[in-house]
């Protein structure tokens, strides 16, 4: 059977006044159901980019060019999301693939409140449902994400609610159509510890209960490396390393992914290391390996062309050329 989802040589072009940037640059990846791929880099990698394009959320005006195959729900045919309709897309957004946005502040509707939007969503998908079992499961999907006191949150706007109580309200409201793959950009990045601990618990408790393929976007390797199955690093547009969990952050085969594992505290050195200078803009990138520049094991080669994938180990890949393996692909 086919994957969930297929993503082949995506490449995103958007306009500015700059001229055309490529935030997303011959991306594919693979996963399968039930699976959950965590998405790593710094600001300014794609990640977000490519969750916006899993959910055709992106300007009109923008050039896709590649393949986003999400396997469909009931005939199990692979569609291919960039030629879609728009009225097809919204029939899959929210019951095939949902999205977790990193700011529910300003992704929720602040004039509705919370109930009501999570009822929409569910009539949305299934318009023969009455609004009353409508409300009814709102309140249980509230009360499945860990929200205490359902059904007064439930008549609550978002600004009457926590940080914590908002992300919870945009989880329930994600997952209220039974979606098969769920997107979470960056979900804990405006919460406290204590309640980022909580949330990432509540997302690997229910990726394992409803068997849920989740992609987990990041800019913090620690934090993806304790939820996902499989982990890709991006860096400028690019997936720059994928594998394992175990694969990536015991045996980093790129040198960034390396930089990333020692500016964590306490993974794998007491002494933290950042990675020198940042991100080159997208309308000015480097020749050749684009982290090049930052990289303590430049070398000319760095510079004459992109590396292609190369195979380190068995469903391990880097864009490297310090990895002596033949190219491989990253499916």
């Amino acid at each position: 059977m086919a994957p969930l989802l297929d993503v082949r040589h995506l490449t995103v072009d958007l306009p500015t006044e700059r001229g055309w940037v490529r935030p997303l640059n011959d991306v594919s990846l693979v996963i399968e159901e039930g699976q959950s791929l965590g998405i790593v880099g710094e600001s300014g990698s794609g990640k977000t980019i490519l969750g916006l394009s899993l959910m055709g959320l992106l300007p009109p005006a923008t050039r896709i060019n590649g393949e986003i195959l999400l396997r469909s729900r009931g005939s199990g045919v692979s569609l291919d999301l960039p030629k879609i309709s728009k009225n097809q897309f919204r029939g899959l957004r929210g019951r095939d693939i949902a999205m977790i946005f990193q700011e529910p502040m300003t992704a929720l509707n602040p004039l509705m409140r919370i109930g009501a939007q999570i009822e929409e969503a569910i009539l949305i998908h299934e318009p023969s449902c009455t609004h009353r079992d409508a409300r009814r499961r709102a309140v249980e999907m509230l009360s499945r994400v860990s929200v205490p006191e359902p059904e007064r949150i439930a008549s609550q706007f978002p600004h009457q609610l926590s940080g914590g109580l908002r992300q919870r309200a945009m989880i329930a409201m994600a997952l209220s159509a039974h979606p098969r793959l769920l997107v979470a950009d960056e979900p804990t990045t405006a919460l406290d510890p204590t309640v980022q601990k909580q949330i990432l618990d509540l997302l690997a408790r229910l990726q394992r209960d409803l068997a849920l393929a989740m992609i987990f976007i990041s800019h913090d390797l620690a934090v993806v490396s304790s939820l996902a199955h499989r982990i890709a690093v991006m860096y400028t547009g690019r997936i720059i390393e994928q594998g394992t969990a175990h694969q990536v952050v015991r045996s980093p085969r790129h040198p960034y992914t390396e930089g990333l594992l020692r500016a964590i505290p306490g993974m794998k050195r007491e002494t933290l290391h950042p990675i020198p200078g940042s991100v080159p803009p997208l309308n000015s990138l480097p020749p050749g390996c684009t982290f090049a520049p930052r990289c303590d094991f430049h070398q000319p080669e760095c510079d004459a062309a992109v590396p292609e994938p190369r195979e380190a180990e068995p469903q391990h890949v880097a864009r490297c050329i310090l990895v002596p393996q033949e190219t491989a692909s990253w499916r």
